[in-house]
């Protein structure tokens, strides 16, 4: 396939990222496959669901998680190796042909449980590729001192697809059964492959300078090394970074404290208060109407200075604000404060990934995208079990307390690394 490519030098280098035509084919992009994959994750339950036991449907929905974290490191090194536009075009076909595939086959017959775990296994093994390329792409479709507007642009397709995904997988199921659902996420996630097509790569930027190889910056993958070679340099490459390292680490901590309260911890708080279901939405919209609005921030103004320093007191300020929400009185206090978590949590989840976006030198950025997925997607929702078997033991209210506790030690992370804390988005 051929890639256009833009001069970093061109009058579009400099164009504010929101206003730039190629990288709102590239939202587009981006945006319509996020909401497949919730259209085809809504499809997924229901179908498993009807075809078994809610114990087998959970190990359907599951399946994907194996392959996936077994092999996005993998997928780090085939994004660097052969470019991440190349692969996301490749990996949104092949995820495209396999649910359309699915729904053609559930409207012609009941194969059972057996398609689904197939359909969700080949999913989870090309999200392995897809997501560390997904983490590249931006860095060829916009000049560095956009990264971070990218970052705030790509947090608010996030909300989108999660608001907007749901229901319309909803409505699929309500209109046609599993097939249609399934079928309406296969076209949601074709519409990103022409748009894909379209988005025009630049020159890479210049490495930052500030890891392992100086500031002449990394040499691309050669051709003679073996994908294993390639993962082990990408490894030193991060374990070597003064602000990569600790910032991974300060990635992870919040996350494994973030991850297990609000999702299965909120459940159970929600049902041990007598909140119901209409209470635990609400709740949760005011998370999300936090995050989306730090989104829409650092879409507008492209930057905050001192962001190392913000990312820290932000991570910090989160963690509080998580150890509280157990502790509210009722349901219009725990929408305060879980927007008051978005706001927080948003904050420095942007910061951290615009950060990991500026700092990585580009030929690694596939496999430095998949060492921060396998965190957030592989170890992070191991502590969803283990938050709910805590909360069952001692309550939610320490449970709550000790997994703030977990994440604000990345916050303490943070401002211990002088690089880190230090650090600032290009202007």
């Amino acid at each position: 396939m051929t890639t256009t490519v833009i001069p970093s030098a061109s009058v579009a280098a400099d164009r504010p990222a929101h206003r730039d035509g190629n990288v709102l084919r590239w939202l587009g992009a981006y945006t319509a496959s996020m909401v497949g994959d919730n259209v085809y994750y809504i499809a997924l339950s229901w179908a498993a669901v009807q075809a078994g036991t809610p114990s087998q449907a959970g190990l359907v929905m599951a399946a994907s998680a194996v392959p996936r974290a077994l092999l996005m490191l993998g997928g780090g090194v085939v994004a660097d190796r052969f470019g991440p536009r190349k692969v996301v075009i490749g990996s949104d076909a092949v995820r495209c042909a396999a649910v359309l595939a699915v729904a053609a086959l559930l409207f012609a017959a009941s194969p059972g449980l057996w398609l689904l775990a197939l359909l969700a296994l080949v999913f989870g093994t090309v999200d392995a590729v897809f997501m560390p390329a997904v983490g590249a792409l931006p860095a060829r479709v916009t000049s560095r001192g956009q990264l971070a507007r990218v970052q705030g642009m790509r947090g608010l397709a996030i909300r989108f697809a999660n608001v907007v995904g749901a229901p319309l997988g909803g409505l699929g199921v309500a209109l046609g059964g599993a097939a249609a659902a399934f079928g309406l996420a296969g076209l949601l996630i074709a519409v990103s492959v022409p748009l894909l097509i379209s988005v025009r790569m630049r020159d890479l930027p210049a490495a930052s300078g500030d890891g392992a190889e100086g500031a002449e910056g990394p040499a691309p993958l050669a051709e003679s090394r073996s994908a294993w070679q390639d993962l082990r340099d990408g490894l030193r490459y991060i374990r070597g970074h003064r602000v990569l390292a600790p910032l991974i680490v300060a990635i992870a901590l919040g996350d494994l404290g973030f991850v297990g309260p609000l999702n299965v911890g909120l459940t159970l708080l929600a049902d041990e208060r007598g909140w119901g279901a209409a209470g635990m939405g609400w709740v949760l919209a005011g998370f999300g109407t936090g995050a989306g609005a730090v989104s829409l921030l650092l879409t507008v103004r492209g930057r905050l200075p001192h962001a190392g320093y913000v990312m820290a007191g932000s991570i910090l300020a989160g963690c509080v604000a998580i150890g509280s929400l157990a502790y509210v009185p009722g349901v219009v206090a725990a929408v305060g404060v879980a927007l008051l978590v978005g706001l927080l949590a948003g904050l420095s989840g942007a910061l951290c990934g615009a950060l990991l976006q500026t700092e990585t030198a580009p030929s690694y950025l596939g496999r430095v995208s998949a060492v921060s997925g396998i965190v957030s997607l592989g170890i992070a929702p191991l502590s969803m079990p283990v938050s709910a078997a805590a909360i069952g033991l001692w309550g939610t209210g320490p449970v709550f307390v000790v997994s703030a506790a977990v994440c604000g030690l990345g916050g303490v992370v943070a401002l211990c690394s002088g690089p880190l804390r230090r650090a600032e988005l290009p202007k």
